[in-house]
């Protein structure tokens, strides 16, 4: 979208957990979210644009307000206005192409490939989409490769897909035949359109609820409560190998205990931080 001018929100990630602060971009109908980390503090700030509209004054105030009621302090709230800048070009600065695990490279499509020979995962960012950054996203894709670097799953399912990366990505390390599912129109319009781009093909389906078969490997990287919920759905759908992700280090155990219950076993834990993955087996 090409704007006369627009307004940048940022906030310490520290401050606001980011799927609150995705929800809140998308409730203020955002331009697109970011996150940009200082190389040499380390701190991360979360970024989202948004159109000033007709009232500019009248939006900011809106911003201000809907922020502050999740709790952080208007003190902590920088929100500037580009003048005459297409918020693309904005957010374009913010973004590089990174290494995940030992041989992936995530892109936006307007940075270089690796010149290290890296397998090439290629997903411009977009709002709510999931583009390798989160430390959930990269505890799956590192989750996918070690898997497909020893046995390439039969085929797949994605449950939560938002962008597809976990399938494309699964796709392009051997995987067969991929589905992908999320309740969101958008989001199975990207997955569509990145698979496109990346070379594969994949099937995407708009639900909210796990399908009826089985697959060979099962990923979910959404959140705790809704795991919890589907459980004995998304257990059903296991034919070898399930991860689960979207989980705070503290959640994992009563995840885990539900998809025990249901027949699994579980077989490892990894985490990066706060954030944390469970893998689990059909007995």
């Amino acid at each position: 979208m090409q704007a006369s001018k627009c307004l940048e929100l940022r906030i310490a990630a520290s401050l606001v957990e980011h799927e609150a602060f995705e929800a809140l971009a998308e409730s203020l109908d955002s331009l697109g979210i970011a996150e940009e980390t200082d190389i040499d503090s380390k701190q991360t700030v979360q970024i989202a644009w948004f159109d000033c509209g007709e009232d500019e004054a009248a939006t900011r105030q809106n911003i201000f307000h809907a922020v502050t009621e999740t709790g952080v302090k208007e003190s902590s709230i920088t929100l500037n206005t580009l003048e005459q800048q297409n918020w693309e070009t904005a957010w374009q600065k913010d973004w590089h192409g990174m290494p995940i695990g030992k041989n992936l490279w995530v892109r936006p499509s307007f940075c270089e490939k690796s010149t290290e020979g890296h397998t090439d995962i290629v997903l411009d960012p977009g709002m709510a989409f999931g583009t390798g950054t989160h430390p959930t996203t990269q505890l799956c894709l590192e989750a996918v490769e070690r898997i497909c670097s020893k046995s390439a799953p039969e085929n797949l399912l994605d449950m939560g897909a938002g962008s597809g990366i976990l399938a494309i990505a699964a796709l392009k390390l051997g995987s067969g035949p991929a589905l992908a599912i999320d309740m969101e129109e958008e989001s199975v319009e990207a997955c569509l359109t990145n698979a496109a781009i990346n070379g594969v093909i994949l099937e995407a389906k708009l639900d909210d609820t796990p399908p009826t078969e089985q697959f060979d490997l099962v990923v979910a990287n959404i959140l705790a409560a809704p795991l919890v919920w589907m459980a004995k759905e998304l257990a059903a759908c296991v034919k070898n190998r399930l991860i689960l992700s979207g989980l705070l280090v503290e959640q994992v155990d009563d995840v885990a205990a539900a998809y025990i219950a249901e027949g699994l076993s579980e077989i490892r834990r990894d985490a990066q931080g706060d954030w944390a993955s469970v893998e689990f087996i059909s007995k």
